[in-house]
């Protein structure tokens, strides 16, 4: 290790002019590392001086020369960085749109190695994943979760189709709903299962949670009315045709009882009563031809609207589903009984809170109201 006034004056004097005019931090701290070396600091108290690690304190000050400040770079700092020209960068961001698939590629989504690869082979420079990685941070690139798109399934034409034809029908529905009565319906499931989930603990340890996974599942079909926001629900053990049709028969009496209570009679709703409009998706079982032609000879009311292919961001009880889930997660739930009954609570009582406006995007899409 170098002595105390191992450095002449000139070296002194150069060192001392460099620490002036050093833009570098870290060259700067190596500087002065050398500098305090020379006025008989040990490492240890050079280290403790400059709050770094002896380790750190020893490396510069062997490897430091103190006529030729170029030594007192970094590999990184002596230009690797700087490989990357402006046509690197612009291929670079270029690439960085594109899905690896269209490059042929088998793997889904981009990392700064596999950025640094794919450019090196078509450009011939050679840099590591960090340094792309900083060149997209300097360019305001972020790396995060994706977002899910069912964008290229659609039909435009068809959705804008069923837009204007459900604005139409919630135009009629505002104005007599005595007449027509719009509802949105769909099916769900909850489970027992415990998930794993975000917990606070010390840092360097994990907490331990439960991690056995509990059998156990509720299944519901039901609908929202889009006027008063009313839920109709039932449990089912699974969903298929023949729940859908018998669902469908407790729906219908549902809104004959309701008819009654208005001080209507029951044989008159058939031709008197609203027309219910029911908003729905495209499952095979909805369409079954037998359960088609016994909903319409049963219940001639009701009146059935598909959704677009790839369009649950028109359903409006999708937000009601994912209330429901976010109002459950955190819970634990000893039997399926249990959670049917906080379920009938929510989804039938109408003790479920809804924040109408808002946004759900886990269905690939943003919900809305149409």
């Amino acid at each position: 290790m170098p002595a105390k006034n191992y450095l002449n004056r000139e070296q002194v004097e150069k060192l001392q002019k460099a620490l002036k005019e050093e833009e570098n931090g870290y060259i700067r701290e190596r500087i002065l590392m050398l500098l305090l070396l020379n006025d008989g600091k040990t490492q240890a108290k050079i280290a403790e001086f400059l709050g770094c690690s002896i380790n750190k304190v020893s490396y510069w000050c062997i490897h430091g020369d103190p006529d030729n400040l170029e030594s007192l770079k970094d590999k990184r700092m002596r230009g690797n960085h700087k490989k990357a020209t402006d046509k690197y960068i612009e291929i670079l961001l270029e690439t960085i749109d594109k899905e690896p698939e269209e490059l042929g590629y088998d793997f889904g989504r981009w990392t700064a190695q596999r950025l640094a690869i794919y450019l090196e082979s078509i450009t011939g420079i050679q840099l590591s994943g960090s340094q792309v990685r900083r060149i997209l941070e300097r360019k305001k690139y972020v790396y995060r979760w994706a977002k899910y798109s069912l964008e290229t399934k659609r039909n435009p034409e068809k959705r804008k189709a069923f837009k204007e034809k459900i604005e139409e029908y919630l135009k009629i529905e505002k104005a007599s709903p005595e007449q027509l009565q719009v509802w949105f319906w769909d099916e769900s499931g909850f489970s027992l299962r415990v998930i794993r989930r975000k917990n606070w603990g010390k840092k360097g340890s994990r907490k331990k949670v439960r991690g056995d996974r509990r059998k156990g599942r509720v299944n519901v079909m039901g609908g929202l009315r889009h006027s008063d926001k009313k839920r109709f629900v039932e449990f089912v053990d699974k969903g298929n045709a023949e729940n859908f049709y018998q669902v469908l028969i407790i729906f219908y009496k549902e809104l004959i009882n309701e008819w009654v209570e208005a001080g209507n009679q029951p044989k008159d709703f058939a031709k008197k009563g609203a027309k219910i409009v029911i908003i729905l998706d495209n499952a095979s079982f909805h369409k079954k031809e037998e359960y088609i032609k016994r909903i319409e000879a049963e219940m001639p009311n009701i009146h059935l609207g598909f959704l677009p292919e790839y369009s649950p961001d028109y359903n409006l009880i999708e937000l009601v589903w994912h209330s429901t889930k976010e109002y459950v997660a955190n819970r634990l739930f000893k039997s399926v009984e249990e959670l049917e009954y906080l379920l009938h609570q929510l989804l039938n009582e109408g003790e479920l809170i809804i924040k109408w406006g808002r946004k759900i995007k886990n269905k690939g899409d943003a919900l809305t109201t149409v």
